[in-house]
C-alpha cells in the first residue's frame, strides 16, 4: 500500500465517521463540537473528566468548552459533580441519555469480526505521532500506559498512587504515556 492510497483510505473512513456523527448531532439537536465533547467525557477516566481535559483533548479553547459543557448540562446529557479534594475542579459526567447517545456515535457494528491488535497498534502508533507533531496531547488508556501498575488482582496509577477499577483502567486518561519500546534485537 502507499502513502497516498493509506491517506486517502484513512481520509474517507473519517469522512464517513465524521458524517454519521454529524446526522447524530443534529438529531439530538447538538453541535458536532457537542456531540464530540459528549464522547470524549463518555471514554474519559476521573483524572480526565474536566473542563481542562476537554479542552486538551479537543484542542478547543477553555471558553468555547465551557460553552459546550454549558449546553450539554441543559440539555441534560451531562452533570458536573464537585471534585471532593478540589472545589475549584467539576467532573463533567454524562447522563445516562448522554451515555446512550455517545455510544450511538460509535459504529460498532461496522466494526465487528475486525478486531486486529497489530493493525490497532499501527493506528495508535500513526495517531501518537501525529499528535506529537501537532504539539497534542497523547490520550490513550490506562491499561496501556507507562505508569498503569498492576498489583496483585488490581491496578494501580503509578502517576497519583491511586487504584484503580478494572473498568478505570480501560477509560482515556489526559496524563497517558506510552511506554519507550526497547529494541530486544
Amino acid at each position: 500500500m502507499t502513502q497516498s492510497s493509506l491517506h486517502y483510505l484513512l481520509e474517507r473512513v473519517g469522512n464517513l465517521l465524521r458524517e454519521r456523527a454529524r446526522s447524530i448531532a443534529t438529531r439530538e439537536g447538538l453541535k458536532l463540537a457537542q456531540l464530540d465533547a459528549l464522547v470524549y467525557l463518555s471514554r474519559a477516566n476521573r483524572y480526565s473528566d474536566t473542563t481542562s481535559g476537554v479542552v486538551d483533548y479537543l484542542g478547543a479553547t477553555k471558553g468555547s468548552v465551557s460553552q459546550t459543557l454549558t449546553a450539554l448540562e441543559r440539555k441534560k446529557l451531562v452533570d458536573r459533580v464537585p471534585d471532593p479534594s478540589d472545589g475549584r475542579v467539576n467532573h463533567c459526567r454524562p447522563t445516562s441519555k448522554g451515555r446512550r447517545v455517545a455510544q450511538e456515535a460509535f459504529p460498532s457494528e461496522l466494526l465487528e469480526g475486525r478486531d486486529r491488535p497489530e493493525l490497532e497498534r499501527e493506528l495508535v502508533s500513526l495517531l501518537g505521532d501525529m499528535q506529537r507533531a501537532h504539539g497534542g496531547r497523547g490520550f490513550g488508556v490506562c491499561g496501556t500506559c507507562v505508569h498503569f501498575n498492576r498489583v496483585g488482582r488490581g491496578h494501580r496509577c503509578g502517576l497519583t498512587g491511586e487504584p484503580l477499577t478494572v473498568p478505570e483502567s480501560r477509560l482515556l486518561c489526559r496524563e497517558h504515556e506510552r511506554p519507550v519500546l526497547v529494541d530486544a534485537g
